[in-house]
């Protein structure tokens, strides 16, 4: 009799089995944001074939899907996987392998690393970036006499931490053919008492910057995977690359087709003919894993370098207002060829005269309320009564909350008190359509979407300076950050039916935490640990 019971039993359970559904992962026994419509909440999911398959409670999936791979969370949160909607990966990689000039507190720390640095890169241009003058006790741009006396017989060049300055060595101008200072437009080389001092200004980095050879392939591979390595163990699963040539998108698809790159990257192409001409004659390119069907303008330059284009004078410096990249003709003229296209227009704008200009532009092109989704890339000065020409056409400000707390120190002496009411005003840009992508510009920033977080809804910096938050009503709330941080990310880029929530049929890109960042409490959310992330149900990073 025990014998019948036995096998009764074992004949239930095998039919039970039988009747479950086969799944290629199960994840369980967590706390998952889903960041759908309702922002739900569940405690597992089932993946297959890359996609979210069913989602509910522990047991209801349990019962219901079978996988080889299931993986117990203990409660730890889940969110979908992190979306960077400003960033340069490529340039991020590149920076990995020059000399790391951030967080200097002098020109002559700068020169000290750089030898350093050439004692293990002995051969060709020697080229570092991350350098702030605005962190150093003397903040006057320098001038490059320490680095001819360093570096008398090999080029110099080294990138300010926004990409909208440089200083070059006097073997660096020499290649260049540059001897004497002459006028750039949407530019400047700075000289003082008619020679130069090896500063360089937006449009005037590229005279130097063109002669540094490009990568070849086995160092582009490496920039690519290098910087894929360090962005997954963030908890990034896509990243827009704001700028780049046609011929690196041709090497993304290369590494992805090898199944070497498998970061999801969404591509702006950069503002060159040889690009327009490309796109327009191949037409957009969307895969799973690539999506290129934008073009990034630039307005003008940064604030930190005084580059910004200002409606008034610099209060720091009353002779200057900045300057456009490119004329206004030439931003109406690539508005009016886009907007007859499919293609997305995305403008990075700074200063409130730049953003006036495109704003302008934005709205006469597109004639009132669309679904074009056109950016303005990072929206960081805007005069008051220009906020609504966000919501009259819906332009959709992308910005990178981290922008916010490392400029707070000098900003004001830039802006004066009035203007800088206006800047950062994140909350005040979020509601001129009800949601807003961000990002973290790296690698001008830290990469870490966690660290974009906390700027945007604490606004302090690591020390929890100022105490009460850098204009703190211009915080968002966390369930803001979190959605601007992925469905909305994914919505800039007309991807938010394939990503950016964890629903039935999207992609299974999610991470793991270590703590709840919609609970966790402010003066700890920057100890928050990426524990696994997962990119189309494959794992792509586990914490050790």
């Amino acid at each position: 009799m025990k014998i019948f019971w036995s096998l009764l039993f074992l004949a239930v359970s095998l039919l039970g089995c039988s009747k479950k559904k086969q799944a290629d992962l199960i994840v369980y026994n967590a706390k998952v944001y889903t960041v759908n419509n309702n922002f739900d909440t569940v405690e597992a999911f089932a993946v297959k074939q890359g996609r979210i398959l069913a989602l509910g409670k522990t047991d209801e999936i349990l019962s219901n899907y079978k996988a080889a791979d299931k993986i117990d969370a203990g409660g730890k949160p889940v969110y979908p996987g992190f979306i960077d909607a400003h960033a340069h990966f490529f340039e991020y990689g590149q920076h990995l392998q020059m000399a790391d000039l951030r967080d200097t507190k002098s020109w002559q720390e700068v020169i000290d690393r750089l030898k350093t640095f050439a004692k293990t890169h002995s051969e060709g241009w020697l080229i570092g970036n991350g350098w702030d003058q605005n962190d150093w006790d003397n903040k006057d741009f320098p001038t490059n006499d320490k680095l001819n006396d360093a570096f008398p017989n090999r080029p110099v060049f080294l990138s300010r931490v926004d990409g909208h300055a440089a200083i070059a060595n006097q073997t660096a101008l020499a290649l260049a053919g540059l001897k004497i200072p002459k006028k750039i437009s949407g530019g400047d080389m700075q000289a003082i008492n008619g020679k130069l001092t090896g500063v360089l200004i937006d449009n005037a980095v590229g005279l130097v910057a063109q002669k540094i050879p490009i990568p070849d392939a086995v160092s582009a591979e490496k920039i690519f995977l290098d910087a894929q390595k360090n962005c997954f163990s963030v908890g990034l699963t896509t990243v827009d690359d704001c700028g780049l040539d046609y011929q690196y998108v041709e090497f993304i698809e290369k590494l992805q087709k090898e199944k070497k790159l498998k970061m999801r990257l969404f591509v702006m192409l950069s503002d060159k003919k040889t690009n327009y001409d490309y796109l327009f004659r191949r037409g957009p390119i969307k895969t799973n894993l690539l999506n290129v069907s934008s073009f990034k303008v630039y307005a003008d330059g940064a604030l930190g370098s005084r580059g910004a284009c200002l409606l008034q004078p610099y209060t720091d410096k009353p002779n200057e207002t900045g300057f456009l990249l490119s004329s206004q003709k030439h931003f109406e003229e690539i508005a009016k060829r886009l907007a007859k296209s499919s293609f997305q227009m995305c403008t990075h704008a700074i200063g409130d005269s730049a953003n006036r200009v495109i704003l302008k532009i934005y709205n006469k092109v597109l004639k009132g309320k669309n679904d074009r989704r056109w950016r303005i890339e990072h929206a960081q000065v805007i005069d008051p009564q220009d906020f609504i020409l966000f919501a009259k056409a819906n332009i959709i400000p992308s910005v990178q909350p981290t922008h916010a707390t490392s400029d707070m120190y000098w900003a004001g002496e830039r802006l004066g008190e009035n203007r800088i009411k206006n800047a950062y005003a994140y909350k005040q840009l979020l509601n001129q359509n009800g949601w807003m992508p961000l990002g973290t510009d790296f690698p001008v920033e830290d990469i870490s979407p966690i660290k974009t977080f906390y700027a945007a809804t604490v606004r302090k910096d690591a020390k929890g300076f100022p105490p009460a938050g850098f204009q703190i009503e211009n915080a968002i709330t966390r369930i803001e950050a979190l959605k601007g941080m992925t469905i909305w990310a994914a919505k800039a880029n007309f991807e938010e039916k394939e990503k950016g929530s964890l629903e039935v049929g999207k992609f299974a890109d999610f991470v793991m935490l270590d703590q709840d960042l919609l609970r966790t409490n402010q003066s700890t959310l920057l100890k928050t640990n990426v524990l696994k992330t997962y990119l189309n149900g494959e794992k792509v990073y586990e914490a050790k």
